[in-house]
């Protein structure tokens, strides 16, 4: 079973950056569909950005396209970069993986995710 554990969230002022990383063991990160999903105080989670395991399209949400960078980084770690951060980026992260074909909202396997604070 793939277990997934982020790392790099903090506080940053607005117009700052923060990269943040996923690492994960139990099952190889080959062939699977990777993202990034956030949690904003009292809103639902939403998908940020997504990779998916067949080709095609990445997917980035409007408000990432251009701020925020989804990359492998390893054999078993991928990292999502985020730059000129704004106080509604504050969320809880979370990295995901599945063997879903595409990327479409949600995934299987969670980490327990990350706190990003970005102060005004």
């Amino acid at each position: 079973q793939l277990r997934l554990v982020e790392s790099g969230g903090g506080l940053v002022q607005t117009g700052g950056s923060l990269t943040l990383s996923c690492a994960t063991s139990g099952d190889t990160l080959d062939g699977k569909t990777i993202g990034w999903f956030r949690q904003p105080p009292g809103e639902r989670r939403e998908g940020v950005v997504c990779i998916p395991r067949i080709g095609g399209d990445w997917y980035y949400a409007p408000y990432a396209k251009g701020r925020f960078t989804i990359a492998r980084t390893g054999k078993d770690t991928f990292m999502l970069q985020m730059n000129s951060l704004r106080p509604d980026d504050t969320a809880e992260y979370t990295c995901a993986a599945s063997e879903r074909d595409a990327c479409n909202g949600t995934s299987d396997s969670w980490g327990q995710g990350t706190q990003v604070s970005v102060s005004s």
